[in-house]
């Protein structure tokens, strides 16, 4: 069937940020405030440059690697996990099954992957470019949500507009958390900023002491008064051998001595702090913490093997995200009745033994066919292949 195009897309380039309020010091890399979103926090006249503004809605900039890591990991499963329909007529076109826009993707995964990314954030925008004869879209893609403004009315109702262009009848908003008087959508780590500044912080704390040789803050005490040239010279002469000898064991003479005052991480706590705040980035991102090399904090036993830690990761955190994503997809691209969900098995099956055992009961009992076990194992395909690979090599 044709196809019924509109050129409605987003800008070619991201609409300039407002200008941050004047501040005395130089800040290199101004946060804008996201259009429609709540304000910024912005520092006062005098705070250091080097410090976070606590508070702020989560930026991509900020993340810390454990919060990447775990909307990497979420994003990435997800996107690989084909997706079919379920209860589909035969006349039903659905050509964006295997790529949404081909002028934008490369296919289905590259989509989804970005769709779970903006998902988890808070809000994801998927824009349709293009509509079948019937008016379903045909062609979609995910736009970047400080590309759209939102507002809301009175009755609930929301507007979306993209540069001037009111895109409300082409777009589908797809919110983590639903809040009926606030426009946007809000997500776990805007939620719970504390953990994530904390493990930020753990992060800086690490980065500081790296950037600066390794070298910790430390007192050179001597015997004898010091002018400042001398002051000077000797703490230059410290810092530069220190960084020239990373490990090697300090020489000092003539009564110099050094005292250190820079507390011990791990005689305050503060390893285990960082590995609990970096624990609970993940717990509100839905990953178990073994998944990202994170104390669990409970029994190592608790999983009684990798699959179960799959399983668990499926049903507590992948699970809720991919019925929340699919479902606003099933009711804003496809008819009443008809759905599309993804298929999971590629990620929580049990092993070769264990399905065996399932396939044999299902045969047995007349549930399927042992044509139809071959075809959902796809032992066919993989004959073919291996078949074809050994022609090849002949």
């Amino acid at each position: 069937m044709g196809l019924i195009t509109r050129a409605i897309r987003p800008a070619s380039d991201p609409p300039d940020p407002p200008t941050p309020p004047a501040v005395t010091w130089e800040d290199p890399d101004p946060w804008p405030t996201p259009v429609g979103g709540p304000p910024f926090l912005q520092p006062w006249d005098g705070w250091p440059p080097g410090w976070q503004v606590p508070g702020n809605p989560v930026d991509v900039r900020v993340l810390t690697d454990t919060a990447w890591t775990c909307l990497d990991l979420n994003a990435s499963i997800l996107s690989t996990m084909p997706p079919y329909l379920v209860d589909a007529v035969d006349s039903l076109n659905a050509t964006w099954l295997g790529n949404p826009n081909p002028d934008v993707y490369n296919d289905w995964s590259e989509f989804a992957k970005q769709l779970f990314w903006d998902f988890q954030m808070g809000e994801a925008f998927v824009l349709c470019t293009a509509r079948y004869a019937t008016g379903w879209p045909a062609r979609f893609h995910v736009v970047p949500p400080w590309y759209v403004e939102v507002e809301i009315a009175g009755d609930g109702t929301r507007s979306y507009q993209v540069g001037s262009v009111d895109v409300t009848g082409d777009i589908l908003h797809l919110r983590y958390r639903s809040i009926a008087n606030w426009p946007r959508g809000v997500g776990p780590l805007e939620a719970q900023p504390t953990s994530a500044v904390a493990a930020q912080m753990w992060t800086d704390y690490a980065s500081g002491l790296a950037a600066s040789g390794g070298v910790p803050s430390g007192v050179l005490s001597v015997p004898e008064g010091l002018s400042a040239s001398q002051a000077t010279e000797l703490q230059g002469q410290w810092i530069q051998a220190r960084q020239n000898a990373l490990g090697a064991p300090a020489v000092l003479s003539g009564g110099v001595t050094w005292q250190p005052t820079q507390l011990d991480p791990e005689k305050l706590a503060l390893v285990d702090l960082q590995k609990f705040s970096e624990s609970r980035v993940a717990i509100m991102l839905g990953v178990p913490p073994f998944l990202v090399g994170l104390p669990s904090g409970g029994d190592p036993m608790t999983y009684a093997n990798v699959n179960a830690i799959f399983d668990y990761h499926w049903r507590a955190g992948l699970r809720p995200k991919a019925k929340a994503v699919m479902g606003g997809l099933s009711h804003w691209l496809l008819p009443a009745g008809t759905t599309i969900e993804l298929n999971r098995d590629s990620y929580v099956q049990p092993d070769p033994y264990q399905r065996a055992q399932t396939w044999q009961i299902y045969m047995t009992t007349g549930v399927l066919s042992s044509d139809e076990v071959r075809r959902l194992e796809r032992f066919d395909e993989m004959l073919a292949t291996t078949t074809t690979s050994a022609i090849g090599a002949t």
